[in-house]
C-alpha cells in the first residue's frame, strides 16, 4: 500500500474515510488516526492498525454539537458542559444510547464523544458527512504521535493517506466520565477536571 501525504483539503482525505480506510491526521491535541464510525469493517482496520484487541470503545468525534443527540440522550447538565467545552481538548463519556451498534460501545453503557477545536478536524467530518471514530496515532502501549513526519516514519506503507501537520497542545484531550448525577475523572488533559466540576456543578 503506498501512504500518501496530503493536506486537509484534497478530496483525497474524504475519499479514504468514505471507502472505510485510515486517515491520520493532526488535531489540537495529539496526531489521530480515524475512519468512519458506521462500518465495522472500518473499525477492525482501525484495531489492526493500532495492534488494539477490540475490548475498548474508541472515541466518536463529530463535526457539530447538534450530532451528539445522534448517541447520547442528552440532559440539561450534559447540554451545558458540551456549549462551555466544545469544541475543545475534552472527550465525554456519556451514558450511550440503547440502540447504538455494538462496535461502538463494546458493551459499555457509555459512548465518548469529542469535537476537535481544530478547525479543520470538524470540516474534514462535515465533508464525509458521517461522524468518525477516532483514536491517538500510535500503536497500543507505545506514546501518541505528534507530526505528520514521525507519524508517516512508522505506519508508511500500512495505511493509506497522512495529513500533514503538527500538534501544539502534545497533550491527549481530558477524558470526563458521566455518572448518573456524578462526574470522574479518567484521564486528565490540558483542560482541568476543577472547571469541568464547576459547569457542571453550576
Amino acid at each position: 500500500m503506498k501512504t500518501e501525504l496530503l493536506n486537509f483539503e484534497d478530496e483525497k482525505c474524504v475519499e479514504i474515510v468514505k471507502d472505510g480506510d485510515v486517515l491520520a491526521f493532526p488535531t489540537e491535541t495529539v496526531f489521530g488516526f480515524g475512519v468512519r464510525y458506521d462500518s465495522l469493517e472500518a473499525f477492525n482496520k482501525l484495531c489492526a492498525l493500532k495492534q488494539r484487541t477490540p475490548d475498548k470503545p474508541f472515541t466518536i468525534m463529530v463535526s457539530d454539537k447538534k450530532d451528539i443527540g445522534r448517541f447520547v440522550d442528552l440532559n440539561e447538565k450534559m447540554e451545558r458542559l458540551i456549549d462551555v467545552f466544545m469544541p475543545g481538548e475534552v472527550t465525554f463519556l456519556f451514558p450511550a444510547k440503547k440502540d447504538l451498534a455494538h462496535h461502538l460501545t463494546l458493551s459499555s453503557k457509555s459512548v465518548g464523544i469529542r469535537i476537535a477545536a481544530l478547525k479543520e478536524v470538524p470540516d474534514l467530518i462535515a465533508r464525509v458527512g458521517v461522524p468518525m471514530l477516532v483514536t491517538s496515532a500510535n500503536l497500543s502501549s507505545e506514546p501518541p504521535l505528534l507530526d505528520s513526519d514521525s507519524c508517516l516514519k512508522k505506519f508508511d506503507g500500512k495505511l493509506r493517506g497522512v495529513v500533514k501537520g503538527k500538534c501544539h497542545s502534545n497533550l491527549p484531550s481530558t477524558i470526563v466520565l458521566i455518572d448518573g448525577d456524578e462526574l470522574k475523572l479518567i484521564r486528565q488533559g490540558s483542560l482541568s477536571f476543577e472547571e469541568v466540576e464547576k459547569v457542571w456543578n453550576r
